[in-house]
């Protein structure tokens, strides 16, 4: 089995006292430096994505769906086809 080659580089520059932190912090976790900063910057990248990824409503949208889920409605086909393919998934 081979490993995926590492084929990409990111260079920058940093104060000497951010290094340092950077390198005792890597230190105590029992990582390298570059495994600690490519750790480190990827769980920062998944978090900044996800939060990205959220479904974002606006003032109206919000009202209006609060508003559907208080209503006495009956839910539509697609809405019961929806909830019985998630009942299956989750079983």
């Amino acid at each position: 089995m081979t490993s995926p080659t590492n084929d990409a580089r990111l260079d920058f520059r940093l104060r000497s006292e951010v290094k340092a932190k950077i390198e005792e912090a890597a230190a105590t976790s029992g990582q390298s430096v570059s495994d600690f900063a490519v750790s480190t910057l990827l769980r920062a990248a998944d978090e900044i994505l996800e939060r990205q990824r959220m479904i974002r409503l606006s003032d109206r949208d919000f009202h209006q769906f609060m508003a559907l889920i208080d209503s006495d409605a009956e839910p539509n086909e697609a809405l019961q086809q929806a909830a019985a393919r998630y009942k299956q998934r989750r079983a």
